[in-house]
């Protein structure tokens, strides 16, 4: 529990904070100042700041942060991430600082709002690189592509379908099926058949989870996707470790990065439209409390697979933040083209009180996918806690 809230934080802290570095450098470029760089977010513990001499001096928690020359650099109270407070970023309207995000022209400031967004595809596509380099789980065929080596093959649990057989006997993803009646299994294709003649017949199943062997004796039904056939209510895929040459490594990097970003934006896609049309969270979305239980399941897989999932994340950051909802930097970028269209700033009040509107409906989304999470994880969650006090 306690390593899982850890590499949480950690995780998040390192999204947040590039993506945030991407912000701040690309301020710094177009010579607008930024008022602090913070580690954590408010409120502040401490900061520090160079003084007009050049020397370094301690700043208090309560001090503001526009009244100094130079940049705050602060560390905060709650340990999520970071932030970049960009000088005059929400100026009301009349004259503005020329070191002021207000004051640069309208192609500036887009690059200093889509810059965090960069960041983030550009460290998804750095993860996912490393990790083809260095030995990454890829999904295969269940015939090997000729001239491909790979080691470590193995059948995953990817998907569990709610109020299945699979689901009530606690199998989780990333489960690692390695017999069926004290049969080994080599390839899905006969993994599926054997579940499909077993049906309505309790079936002996040995699984992996980590380190860890166990078995479960699960009974296949007709489920409503399986036309009738025995099923259990998983969905599988076919892994192997394949490391490839750094060159190669590059070039699969940038194609999952671009693969995973439509995979993506589709599905986001499709969970918009069950909000609006259906007035409901769709299952498969996860806030905080789901992404924490995730990272838990991750870490019991390994690093490479705490890599992935980190560049998973990172991508859906990215994603996130360019929708065009006001409080996001895509919604602060599609005012920018209003801006553009019309000829003229916007009343920054009107643009002010958007944005604030904006902050409040993410608010309120993030506390009823969080609700979500609690329904579906809050039992795993307690029986968790007990263990440790």
């Amino acid at each position: 529990m306690l390593l899982t809230l850890l590499t949480f934080f950690i995780i998040l802290g390192i999204l947040v904070l590039v993506h945030e570095l991407g912000h701040f450098v690309t301020a710094r470029l177009f010579k607008v100042k930024a008022d602090e760089f913070g580690f954590g977010l408010p409120p502040r513990i401490i900061g520090w700041v160079k003084n007009r001499a050049g020397r370094w001096q301690k700043v208090s928690g309560s001090d503001p942060a526009e009244g100094y020359q130079n940049t705050i650099w602060s560390l905060n109270w709650l340990p999520i991430g970071g932030f970049v407070k960009i000088k005059g970023e929400d100026d009301s309207d009349g004259e503005v600082a020329s070191d002021s995000f207000a004051s640069k022209e309208i192609w500036q400031r887009f690059i200093m709002l889509f810059a965090g967004v960069f960041m983030n595809f550009a460290l998804c596509f750095v993860l996912l690189t490393v990790g083809f380099a260095s030995g990454i789980p890829t999904m295969v065929d269940d015939t090997p592509a000729a001239g491909l080596n790979f080691k470590n093959e193995k059948i995953q649990v990817i998907s569990v379908s709610a109020d299945s057989p699979a689901s009530r006997a606690g199998l989780q993803i990333g489960d690692i099926v390695k017999s069926v009646n004290h049969e080994l299994v080599f390839n899905i294709k006969d993994l599926q058949e054997k579940i499909h003649s077993q049906k309505d017949q309790p079936t002996e199943f040995i699984f992996l989870r980590g380190d860890e062997e166990f078995s479960k004796t699960i009974t296949p039904e007709a489920l409503k996707d399986a036309e009738g056939r025995g099923a259990i209510g998983i969905g599988l895929v076919k892994t192997a470790i394949i490391t490839y040459p750094l060159d190669q490594a590059i070039r699969e990097g940038a194609k999952n990065t671009a693969g995973l970003t439509v995979a993506i934006i589709e599905a986001f896609g499709k969970i918009i439209g069950d909000i609006f049309a259906h007035g409901k969270v769709a299952a498969e979305v996860s806030g905080p409390v789901g992404i924490a239980v995730m990272t838990g399941q991750v870490v019991k897989l390994g690093f490479i697979y705490i890599l992935q999932f980190a560049a998973m994340l990172s991508l859906n950051l990215a994603i996130v933040n360019l929708l065009p909802i006001p409080g996001l930097d895509g919604g602060r970028i599609l005012f920018l083209l209003f801006e553009k269209i019309k000829g003229r700033p916007l009343k920054q009040k009107y643009v002010g009180l958007v944005h604030q509107f904006g902050f409040f409906f993410l608010i309120a989304l993030i506390i009823l996918v969080t609700f979500k999470d609690l329904r579906t994880y809050g039992a795993g969650i307690l029986g968790a806690l007990k263990s440790i006090f």
